[in-house]
């Protein structure tokens, strides 16, 4: 059949194209147009007369051409052309050569290929006429097009697929969907080729589909999301206008049925059951129920509440956002023997409710919960709860401040017992009976120290006495008049010697540490002792103070310069309870506008100002004796490191002058050993003279050069040495163990040196004599450990060369 209708319209195309031919031979005539005789050309004669030129028109060439023949395109033909072929015609451009062959003699056009429109819709080509012999142009190149005639080749496309669509649920007939298009490859311009029709091939039964626009509309209004949520359709496209032999391409187009709000919420079961302690906390969660909603998205979100009256008092019902389950939570404390059971209401009704389906229905639903309450031993309970308790202050030990009571709220009703948390008690000011719950005093009260008591009383079960309960109790201590007013400070005046009488001394106030209920009122007098006075007046103002006023004229310092004015305070009671306080009053004298100047034996702040040029003076004699005082310090801080330093000095050689070489080493009475056991309580003598004459042995030394002065002593027949020889020997061990110092500390004996020996005493004290000529100016570069024994001992030579001078 196909085959049949292809045969058919490459028949109908070839009578076409024959049509074409022979209309273009009947109409042989010289044309002027582009590439034929220009003027100015050659082929203008000089008569005037026209060569005529090029004869053919537009030339049409079929596509998808299937024959085995080359398929003949046209002719082209110049009106020189006598038939005998000395004109050669030639082609160039696109497909010239390759796609379209020309006979040289005849001008005859071929197509050897089989073209496609689609691909390429013109071929633009210039053809020439020349001479065979001469090769010379006879013709103008001229340009000529080749069209290539559409056929029906390309079925219709759907480019933009996969389609996917959506829709409402139950929405009206005829609502649109979407739309689809499909695409011909074929020329719009030619036949029907690219006209396209549309149609649904599946699911005409929900859908429709214009046939010119593609449009896709609902066929029906009951489309319902929760039966069926997705529909494929197939859209055929058919060219030719849908005429016989067109041809057609089809699609899917899925369709998503959205939803909306039309089915509200369900409970599964009419009827749920929990149980709870009843000493579960308020905020405790019971249980959870769900609503069940067919819909999805925002469409399930549901608010649950409860709905009787029982249940808003005792539960409470929230939403959870993430799961829409309704969570049921303890509102108020349960008691499991007021009520054992407790049935709750439940409501679940659509959060966002669409206004178009209310007549569907009502979107909530209920369900009933059933709360068992479950028995536990409970703590007692205090009744009634009041916390607050008075007692009087002056209330005797063991005195009822007041009585507390708990009962065990369990049916078994166990006895209670009480006590006191000492940690709120920890002075036990207050006791409490162990089973009647009363509170005595234990301790007497004052409001004054503590006016207030807060307590912690405990009950418990007396056989279970983890069974604790807790309450708070405040006692206030009521006031009496225990306390009598004094004067709020021991006041002191003053008077001019020059008052007048009635004039204002002083101010008097009372305090008083009770706190009547009906407010203070205190009274003032003078005290009996002081009736006889003529010289000072008490006024009550009524207003809890008093002023004292002068009663007389004049006042002399010189007779009487102190007076002690007594006065009675006496407060209201009851009972009334009075003290007396003394006002002294000094008599001071004034100035002409009665400010004080000064008073015998009280020093008084007399306002006075000082000027500039004194408060400078004050400030430069403050800064003279700060800087004296920096510089004693400092001077005094020197003076000790230059003490310090010649200390360091004479650490270790303590060199004494004696002045008396004694009678040798024979001699041991010379001199007292005993001084060197007192070596460091000896006084040093600074630039004194030296400590013996010419006539003790020893000569006159220069002051400057005998810089240590030691008076001979005389040994005591009873002395002992244990204590120097202790001290040398225990210099000696210390310098044996040290071997890097020298032997600054050391003691050596020369008790006998044995007979007729003819070398002199090995002492140093022997060079001291006169006719020494040892030099010791070397002495001077050992240092400063050596800085005296040089001094004594150049000091003593050069006096000795002075001499014998």
């Amino acid at each position: 059949m196909a085959k049949g209708l292809q045969d058919f319209s490459w028949t109908m195309l070839l009578l076409f194209c024959a049509i074409q031919e022979l209309g273009a031979w009947a109409m042989h005539t010289a044309v002027e147009g582009p590439g034929l005789g220009q003027p100015g050309d050659p082929a203008l004669l000089a008569g005037g007369r026209v060569k005529r030129g090029w004869v053919w028109n537009q030339f049409f060439v079929v596509e998808e051409y299937t024959g085995t023949e080359p398929l003949y395109v046209g002719k082209i033909h110049s009106d020189s052309d006598e038939g005998d072929g000395s004109i050669k015609y030639t082609i160039s451009g696109e497909g010239a050569g390759t796609i379209f062959l020309i006979d040289e003699i005849t001008g005859d056009i071929h197509a050897t290929e089989r073209l496609d429109r689609e691909q390429k819709t013109f071929y633009t080509l210039r053809a020439q006429a020349r001479d065979r012999q001469t090769d010379q142009l006879l013709e103008p190149e001229s340009e000529f097009i080749i069209k290539v005639q559409d056929i029906n080749d390309s079925e219709p496309r759907f480019l933009e697929g996969p389609y996917i669509g959506s829709v409402a649920e139950l929405s009206p007939i005829g609502t649109s969907v979407m739309q689809v298009m499909a695409s011909d490859a074929d020329d719009p311009t030619y036949g029907s080729s690219a006209r396209v029709v549309y149609s649904v091939l599946e699911g005409e039964q929900h859908f429709t589909v214009d046939s010119k626009t593609g449009v896709i509309r609902t066929a029906v209004a009951d489309l319902d999301r929760e039966t069926q949520d997705r529909y494929e359709v197939v859209i055929r496209a058919t060219d030719m206008a849908g005429q016989l032999g067109g041809l057609s391409g089809s699609t899917t187009v899925t369709i998503v049925v959205t939803d909306v709000n039309d089915n509200p919420p369900r409970f599964p079961q009419k009827m749920y059951q929990f149980s709870i302690v009843e000493t579960a906390p308020v905020g405790t969660a019971i249980g959870r129920v769900k609503a069940e909603d067919s819909d999805v998205g925002e469409n399930t979100d549901m608010t649950y509440q409860v709905k009787d009256e029982e249940g808003v008092e005792m539960f409470k019902v929230t939403t959870d956002s993430n799961t829409q389950e309704a969570v049921i939570t303890v509102q108020k404390p349960l008691d499991y023997e007021s009520k054992k059971v407790h049935t709750v209401v439940v409501e679940a009704l659509n959060k966002f409710v669409d206004p178009r389906f209310v007549d569907l229905g009502t979107f909530r639903d209920q369900t009933i919960v059933r709360v068992s309450v479950l028995d536990v031993d409970e703590p007692p309970e205090f009744r009634p709860p009041s916390n607050l308790m008075e007692v009087q202050e002056d209330a005797h030990i063991g005195s009822v401040v007041g009585v507390v009571t708990a009962l065990d709220p369990d049916t078994v009703n166990h006895p209670v017992r009480y006590a006191i948390d000492r940690s709120t008690d920890a002075e036990r000011i207050f006791d409490i009976d162990a089973n009647t719950g009363a509170i005595v005093t234990g301790k007497v009260l004052d409001r004054e120290t503590a006016g207030w008591h807060n307590i912690t009383v405990l009950a418990m079960e007396a056989d279970n006495h983890s069974q604790v309960s807790r309450t708070s109790l405040r006692i206030r201590i009521l006031d009496v008049n225990d306390n009598p007013p004094e004067l709020a400070t021991p006041y002191e005046a003053a008077v001019c010697e020059d008052a007048k009488p009635g004039q204002l001394i002083q101010t008097i106030s009372v305090v008083d540490r009770d706190e009547p209920q009906s407010g203070h009122r205190f009274y003032f007098t003078l005290a009996s002792e002081a009736t006889n006075n003529h010289h000072f007046s008490l006024l009550d103002i009524k207003d809890n103070t008093a002023a004292v006023h002068t009663q007389r004229m004049g006042f002399n310092r010189q007779e009487q310069d102190v007076y002690l004015l007594p006065i009675l305070v006496v407060d209201s009671g009851p009972p009334a309870l009075s003290s007396t306080g003394t006002l002294t009053i000094r008599v001071c004298g004034c100035d002409s506008n009665g400010a004080i100047q000064s008073c015998n034996s009280t020093a008084y702040v007399v306002s006075a100002t000082l000027s500039p040029g004194a408060l400078i003076a004050l400030l430069v004699c403050v800064l003279i004796l700060v800087v004296l005082v920096l510089l004693i310090l400092t001077l005094k801080r020197h003076h000790k490191s230059h003490m310090t330093s010649e200390d360091d000095e004479d650490m270790r050689d303590n060199v004494i002058k004696y002045n008396d070489e004694g009678g040798g080493e024979q001699d041991t009475e010379a001199y007292d050993m005993s001084a060197l056991r007192s070596l460091y309580d000896f006084s040093e003598i600074k630039g004194g003279d030296g400590g013996g004459g010419p006539g003790e042995g020893g000569p006159s030394g220069n002051p400057a050069s005998e810089l240590h002065a030691l008076p001979q002593w005389v040994q005591s027949p009873d002395l002992d040495f244990s204590v120097f020889r202790d001290y040398i020997c225990k210099k000696v061990e210390q310098a044996d163990e040290d071997l890097s110092v020298p032997p600054y500390d050391s003691f050596q004996t020369y008790a006998f040196e044995g007979s007729d020996s003819p070398v002199p005493s090995l002492s140093s004290i022997n060079t001291w004599s006169s006719g020494s000529e040892q030099d010791f100016s070397y002495l001077g570069g050992w240092g400063p450990r050596f800085r005296q024994l040089a001094a004594l001992y150049t000091g003593r030579r050069g006096e000795e060369d002075s001499e014998e001078s």
